[in-house]
């Protein structure tokens, strides 16, 4: 029977081993999957409006502040995932933002922003996508479903040919590498990760008309199950290595037919703006809506 039991044992050290050398990659090439909040991020503003409930992160909205928290470091292509429950009820004024960001005046940048409404009207989803610090690439649609009764999955899709919006799986924005164009497109600049809600009733809902009631207020995001797997930043041999993971199999370097026909369900069923239909911030179409 000792004989017999070796081997065993001897499987759990390797196998034991081999899932703390897999740990230890992961760590050393992107994040970990089913990390903790603060194994990724901090509290980037407001410690006491930054409130941790078990597996449950909630930000928090009062006359006094907002809040927000970023990751605790940048990455180089990948997918970034969260999980998060809108403010319910009665969130006009209100903006929640899960974006992804580089730093400086020539920044890159992608958005959610999530403009809070009155009781019983839809949140809308504003998308924008900057780089080399150009943005003004607003969409806005609402969505299918009611944000605020359950979580629903947020993410980015980003590798050198395409950065995709996902709402569930999803496709409701893809912003492609048009630089033969002329377009500038994220792909030197290594990305922190944010979120953050905050007091916007200048222009939040209905343009400004709609004000925030502060008899509603504490506001409150509730966040879950942060996916990050991406490049994580490490300096120059970050890009030497040239960060080619599964995101830059062929396979990701556009929608497949699937993704193209509920990307086009969700603009023709959703959509309310797109700046490349705005002709008067736009009468010549920027080069990426050609």
């Amino acid at each position: 029977m000792a004989r017999l039991a070796m081997p065993r044992c001897e499987g759990g050290r390797i196998m034991y081993w081999w899932v703390l050398i897999m740990v230890m990659l992961c760590n050393l090439v992107m994040g970990c999957q089913c990390a903790a909040f603060n194994d990724l991020f901090y509290p980037s503003w407001a410690h006491d409006h930054v409130m941790s409930q078990g597996e449950l992160l909630q930000l928090k909205l009062d006359p006094a502040s907002g809040a927000g928290f970023a990751s605790k470091n940048t990455y180089i292509f990948g997918k970034v995932n969260a999980q998060i429950k809108l403010v319910p009820g009665d969130s006009a004024g209100t903006v929640t933002a899960f974006y992804m960001s580089s730093q400086g005046a020539e920044h890159d940048e992608f958005d959610f922003e999530f403009l809070g409404n009155i009781s019983g009207q839809p949140y809308t989803v504003q998308t924008n996508v900057y780089s080399k610090g150009s943005g003004n690439r607003e969409q806005r649609m609402f969505l299918w479903f009611d944000p605020t009764l359950d979580f629903h999955s947020y993410s980015f899709l980003w590798n050198r040919q395409q950065v995709v919006f996902f709402v569930d799986d999803v496709p409701i924005r893809v912003f492609g590498n048009n630089e033969k164009r002329g377009v500038p497109y994220p792909e030197t600049r290594p990305m922190g990760i944010f979120s953050s809600i905050w007091n916007a009733d200048d222009w939040a809902t209905e343009g400004g008309r709609v004000k925030t009631d502060w008899n509603h207020a504490p506001f409150i995001t509730t966040y879950k199950n942060f996916n990050i797997d991406a490049c994580r930043d490490s300096g120059p041999e970050s890009m030497t290595r040239r960060c080619s993971l599964w995101w830059d199999q062929p396979a990701y370097t556009s929608l497949n037919a699937k993704q193209r026909m509920q990307l086009m369900w969700v603009h023709q069923k959703y959509m309310i703006y797109d700046y490349c239909k705005d002709s008067v911030r736009f009468p010549t179409p920027p080069p990426e809506c050609a």
